[in-house]
């Protein structure tokens, strides 16, 4: 999952990154309203961890940016207003979930992971596409039922690939979306040439079929065509 975190309070905030970053998650995070308008922006998110009350704006208005752009981004709001007013209007403007402080991280992540599950897989548990299943609690794969062994990034690659299934998706898409802020770090995309080649092998090692195609000068199409 890609994740932005939205809230002014550092221990908090550094807290879910924390919490999320432990697990196979990129997490970006923003400490203000500007900042985080510019992330949403410029990039997309599986869900946007929200704080309602933010220095230099109100994170209502960022669910209203996402809305009326047509943002597909998921939005989980937390504040410490336990108010049904502020539940409602946030809910009402497109939020998909309200969670009041303080919570545990374990429910956090628990309710994360369902609005993520719900808008990119219908909300089931197993993503298939032919002879390639998806177990995303396990967070395991299988190619005729066998299972096969991806790294992390591998796995997160294949996952992004079979939910954008059809579309071209551009190297800098796919590097922002394993690396999040610490894509600076790399010089090229030779990293990501270097993960594409190790899911085809493995897969067609398993009896699969190639379907990561190249998209000359714009990426890469997951498809059968």
């Amino acid at each position: 999952m890609k994740i932005l975190i939205v809230e002014d309070e550092a221990g908090l905030r550094e807290s879910i990154e924390a919490y999320f970053t432990g697990g196979d998650s990129v997490c970006e995070t923003a400490g203000n309203f500007t900042s985080a308008m510019a992330k949403v922006s410029m990039y997309r998110y599986d869900c946007v961890i929200l704080d309602l009350t933010l220095p230099q704006g109100n994170g209502l208005d960022i669910v209203r940016h996402l809305k009326e752009h047509q943002h597909n981004d998921g939005v989980l709001i937390i504040s410490a207003k336990n108010s049904l007013d502020d539940r409602l209007i946030g809910l009402d403007l497109g939020a998909d979930d309200y969670l009041t402080k303080p919570f545990h991280l374990s429910e956090l992540k628990s309710r994360v992971t369902a609005i993520v599950r719900r808008r990119s897989f219908d909300g089931s548990s197993v993503l298939k596409f032919n002879e390639i299943s998806i177990d995303l609690a396990a967070k395991t794969v299988k190619v005729n039922n066998a299972v096969v062994k991806f790294t992390r990034k591998e796995y997160a690659l294949l996952l992004y690939f079979i939910s954008n299934k059809g579309k071209v998706v551009s190297k800098s898409a796919i590097a922002e979306h394993l690396w999040g802020d610490s894509i600076d770090i790399a010089d090229n995309f030779d990293f990501i040439y270097s993960h594409i080649k190790n899911i085809r092998k493995k897969i067609v090692e398993a009896g699969g079929n190639d379907y990561i195609q190249a998209a000359y000068g714009m990426g890469y199409k997951f498809t059968e065509a």
